[in-house]
């Protein structure tokens, strides 16, 4: 094992910071690093927050970091951000907005950025979730950015996905029907002491009755003011239940074959990363060739 791995695996944070960087930048040494790792995943709670923007999931996302903390439980935190359109880098700066976690070594926050991936969660989320895993987290958190129905994405990545809901927001319900609610596992009405907490469990609670999941599992409603820290331990507790719940194992490997069907299909346009993909655009969009011929030549290049 090289002596990188062996201090990620020991719990250094320099070490951690420097290979989440290598898997950032998408760099060659960081697939083989995570090779190396892999044994030793499998282990870390990964737990999704999403919802609509300005629902507060970044505080509540601090709040369970404390209450997680507090059980002595270690955290991973990736807070997956926009990117700036000039640097590429993550724009909202979660670590910024968790600055009470700095000192502790219990705690290992990243900021991420999307760098045009869509769905919410940046193209690197599920190797940096393995690494965090390897290196001992009990439990890593993933902030994704709200941005509607595309954070369905969340589901292929964590093993329980939490949607953060606000009353008062049109968007909410909206958000609910464009597919969310099939994708969380819990429920959670943040701002609860703003009018209107009760009209929206009652929305939530109507549209579950009209489908049952595959696996049983009815997804409670908590009711939080994570500005107060009001109800993260019953978030957390809830969480907990459903990781414990019986099909657990099924949803890993369910999972899994999401995963390695993205990682499939990322790989395979890394092949193509030389391809003029505008001379071919303008070659079909002109009739002077059809799309099937040309995504098979594509195919049989890389069979040769």
């Amino acid at each position: 094992m090289t002596p990188l791995a062996e201090k990620i695996l020991a719990g250094d944070a320099r070490s951690l910071a420097r290979a989440a960087t290598a898997i950032e930048n998408r760099s060659p040494a960081a697939e083989s690093l995570l090779k190396e790792l892999f044994s030793r995943t499998g282990h870390a709670g990964i737990v999704g927050i999403t919802g609509a923007p300005g629902a507060g999931k970044s505080t509540l996302t601090d709040r369970l970091v404390h209450e997680l903390r507090r059980q002595g439980q270690s955290v991973g935190v990736l807070a997956v951000d926009p990117s700036s359109p000039y640097s590429g880098g993550a724009v909202l700066g979660d670590r910024i907005r968790m600055l009470s976690h700095h000192a502790d070594s219990g705690v290992f926050i990243r900021s991420m950025a999307t760098r045009g991936h869509l769905g919410g969660l940046a193209a690197a989320t599920t190797d940096m979730a393995l690494l965090l895993d390897a290196a001992g987290k009990d439990f890593v958190l993933i902030e994704t950015v709200g941005v509607g129905q595309d954070e369905i994405e969340i589901a292929k990545l964590a093993d329980a996905s939490v949607v953060v809901l606000v009353p008062g927001m049109g968007d909410d319900v909206q958000a609910i029907k464009a597919g969310i609610l099939e994708i969380a596992d819990i429920f959670v009405i943040n701002k609860a002491d703003q009018p209107g907490a009760d009209r929206l469990e009652r929305e939530i609670l109507t549209m579950q009755g009209l489908s049952t999941r595959p696996d049983g599992w009815v997804p409670p409603i908590v009711w939080t003011v994570a500005t107060e820290g009001q109800g993260t331990g019953e978030t957390l507790a809830a969480i907990r239940s459903f990781l414990a719940r019986a099909g657990a194992k099924n949803r890993v490997v369910s999972n899994w074959a999401l995963r390695l069907r993205e990682m499939l299909r990322e790989h395979l346009i890394e092949q193509f990363a030389n391809i003029d993909f505008q001379a071919a655009a303008e070659q079909v969009a002109a009739r002077r060739c059809d799309p099937y011929t040309i995504v098979d030549g594509w195919i049989r290049q890389i069979r040769n």
